[in-house]
Order: structure tokens, then sequence, then C-alpha cells
């Protein structure tokens, strides 16, 4: 792709601010009516899908909420899909915060479009015998460095599968490892050539689990995180974190990012947050190591490769929880597990984890705004449950299910206060649908929670757009 913020006119990524403006009005006059009408069905589809649910609500064995922070749209999305893959025993559940000002475009673009390549993939790898999976993986690996990392190697990031795996996990392990190596692979090309969805500096985190019998494979990238309600050997139920914040401090990341020219480094009225910035601008600054999206970092060590996990779930094991950052940058994993296992149903559990979060705000961080809030609850064992959408009416008083004492805690960074808010959009779900108006990505980042001040471009005398000079 070359310079994110080359200013010399050549050769400009369509998706640049670069690239002039008639090409791009070219482009999404070209493509809108059908893509927009395309994506209209499919979503009318995957909203009659039997099991699927995206909204706030619950189910036999899952409960959703999400809820607005206070810095504009929501750019949170969820999911729980029941019978995944028309397979009675399994679930596919998701979380994805998005960030940038189409973040929430993003979000739920990938909610909607994951799953279904993760099955489709599934599917195929099932089919294949051992030589022909393994010919697959190969491939499939040279595909991953090639689009992530062209200028940096990574074997651990472009999670090669070598003889150890084999030996040491079940097959249903390898065969979706694979399967979501492959599905987030596609997904961010999918992102890249979008024809009316602008990544340039929007993107998403994304942490999705299948659920098989027993067997738990989870794939994640960003900062996004699930954990594991369980009980120890003295029957005390406990949390244990499944996944890692995949962020830029990690020494393993940064290095990654270091070999491909990008910097790292923490402002100095944060020097907790680590963020990722283009080698010669003062910019994008974001505050995660991996995501969807994101494409004027791609060129510099930012990747959209999963982290995949597995875990065998016993017994002991009582509930699942997935969850954006709004959530785990005021609350700690067994305060998490704490107020889900206090929920008086199990389909108030992912609202009474959001109201606390959002109280837990106020207390600990009250001139700051409060972060969008999305939550997903698994449970693992059968009990009796409210199954009604969970709403505000049928909420239990939820003041004694956390005491709000000071806590050390790392917030992930990604609020940003001197940055104005994105306003929320009167239909967020048909928000994908409409065309945007004519403005460059850099030009209109505005959302608080990831992205800092970028540099803007304005037409010059001849015409041809200019850059003005970033704050150092």
């Amino acid at each position: 792709m070359g310079s994110c913020l080359s200013t010399d006119g050549t050769n400009p990524h369509p998706y640049s601010p670069t690239f002039p403006s008639g090409g791009r009005k070219h482009r999404k006059k070209k493509g809108l009516r059908s893509s927009s009408s395309f994506d209209s069905r499919r979503s009318e589809q995957l909203s009659r899908t039997p099991g699927r649910l995206y909204s706030n609500g619950a189910s036999n064995a899952a409960s959703l909420f999400t809820q607005q922070g206070k810095k504009g749209t929501n750019q949170d999305a969820m999911i729980v899909w029941e019978n995944f893959g028309s397979r009675t025993d399994t679930v596919f559940c998701g979380v994805f915060d998005g960030h940038g000002p189409y973040g929430h475009m993003v979000a739920r673009r990938v909610r909607d479009s994951l799953p279904l390549k993760l099955s489709s993939h599934w599917e195929v790898n099932i089919g294949g015998d051992d030589g022909s999976r393994q010919n697959s993986i190969s491939g499939m690996e040279g595909v991953i460095a090639e689009e992530n990392t062209p200028l940096c190697e990574d074997e651990e990031s472009r999670g090669s599968m070598d003889i150890e795996d084999k030996d040491k996990y079940p097959e249903i392990y390898l065969t979706l490892k694979e399967s979501f190596l492959k599905a987030f692979n596609v997904m961010d090309k999918e992102l890249k050539m979008h024809p009316t969805l602008d990544c340039f500096c929007s993107g998403t985190t994304a942490v999705t689990l299948v659920k098989q019998g027993q067997d738990l494979i989870i794939g994640n990238v960003g900062d996004s995180r699930a954990i594991l309600g369980t009980r120890d050997r003295d029957d005390s139920l406990i949390a244990v974190q499944l996944t890692v914040d995949l962020k830029p401090n990690l020494p393993r990341e940064a290095e990654r990012i270091k070999q491909c020219r990008g910097r790292v480094f923490a402002l100095q009225d944060e020097p907790e947050v680590s963020r990722i910035w283009l080698p010669n601008n003062d910019s994008p600054g974001l505050a995660m190591a991996r995501a969807f999206g994101d494409f004027c970092l791609k060129d510099f060590g930012l990747i959209s490769v999963p982290e995949v996990f597995y875990r065998r779930l016993t017994e002991k094991d009582e509930f699942l929880v997935l969850a954006t950052d709004g959530v785990w940058d005021v609350l700690t994993n067994q305060e998490v597990v704490d107020i889900v296992a206090s929920a008086p149903t199990q389909s108030a559990a992912s609202h009474a984890l959001v109201e606390s979060a959002v109280r837990a705000w106020r207390s600990k961080y009250p001139t700051s705004k409060v972060d969008d809030c999305a939550v997903v609850c698994l449970f693992l064992k059968s009990s009796p449950t409210n199954n009604s959408p969970t709403s505000k009416e049928n909420q239990p008083a939820l003041e004694d299910l956390l005491s709000m004492g000071p806590v050390e805690l790392n917030r992930s960074g990604t609020v940003v206060r001197a940055c104005p808010e994105i306003q929320p959009d009167e239909d967020e779900e048909n928000a994908d649908l409409v065309e945007q108006p004519n403005w460059s990505a850099l030009e209109g980042v505005s959302r608080v929670n990831t992205l800092l001040t970028l540099p803007r471009y304005v037409p010059g005398k001849d015409g041809k757009p200019s850059i003005s000079k970033s704050r150092k």
C-alpha cells in the first residue's frame, strides 16, 4: 500500500485522503446501490436465522446486553449464534469494539460476516483429509504473511501450526484454528475492498469463540477479553482469563511493530497507555496491536491475525463472559465473575454487569466519559431463567452487586478526551447502508476512543489536497 500519509500524489491508495475526490464519487456511485441492496437482503435473512441473537436479550443458554456510553454512537456489537453451522451442540459468540469515524459500521459488518466465513471454512476443512489440510495451512500462512506483515516476519503472529499442536490438541482444535486464521484473513481483505465502507482509519476488535460440546476454541484480535467463571478445589467461584489483551506494550507485539517501522510510545498525560504511531507522523495513536481495518497502519505493524486458544471445559466450569474494554477498564476479572454469579437470573446477568461497569466508571473516572459496553454471558449449565428480552423495566436492583472501592486498574487507553465526539445515528442498524458525505477519513476522525488528533487535508490553491501539520 505504501506510505499511509504520502503527500506526493504518487499512486495514492483509493481509501486514503490523498485520493482525488472524484475517484471516490465514481467508486461510490458505481457500487453503492448494488452493495446496499445486497447488504439489506443479507441483514434481513440473518435477522430471521433461528438461534441468532445480536441485540439486548437472552436465551436458555446466553445473555446479551450493550449500552451506549457518553461519547456518541455506540460502536460495540455482539452476537450469540446457537446451533451454529447447523450443529445442535455448537454455539458461536463474539463481541466487537469499533473505533474511528466508521467504527460502528465496521463492528457490525464483522459481526454479521465473520461467523458466516468461519462456518464456511470449517465445513471445507472437515471435508478435507490430513494431507490436503496441511497443504491448505501452508498456503494460508503465505497469504496471511503477504497480506498483513509484508515487511516483517512473525511466526507466532502468523499462527503457524506445528507438529506439537497435532500431538497436544484434539482434531477439532486443529480444524477450527485453521478456520479462524483463514476467516479473519478473508474478513480483513473484504473490509479493505469494500466499495462504500471506509476502513482507512476505522476498525474493530473481535473476541470470538466456538463451543462444541466440551471443546472451546477462541479467536481474538484487539483488547476485548474473554474470561471463564469456574470452581476451584474449595468450590469457590474464581475467574480465569482466557485471552490476552493484544496491546502495543506487549514485548512481542511491540517488536513486530518496530520491525515494520511503526512506533510505539505513550503520551505524557497518559503514560500507562501505549499506542501505535506512523513512522513520520504523530498519528493515529491506536491503543491496540491487532484489529480489523485501520489500513493506515497495516504496513507498519498492525495485523488482523488472531491468537487462537483452546480449552477443554469441565464440570467445574460455570459460565463464560465476553466483553469489550468498557467493562475491563473499570472492573477486574473476579469482580465480573462475582457480578454475573450474583444476578438473580441468567437473563439479567449481562445487564447487571453493564450497569455495574457504568457505576464504576462514574466512581473511578468521574472526569472521563463513560465508554460503550457490550457483554455476552454464555452459561455452561442449564438452570431456570427468564428468557424475555432484557429491559430496564424487568431488571432487579443492582446496588448491592458490587462494592465500588478503589482498585488499581490499567485502563486500555481507548479514551482520548481531547477530541470531539460523533453524534448518535438516528437509525444505527441501517447506518452502513446510507451513503456518507464526501469527506476524507483522516479529516473526519472525531471518535474519542482510539484515535488521537490526525493531520487535516484541505484543498490547495490549485485544487489539489494539501496537508497541514499535526500536533507534535
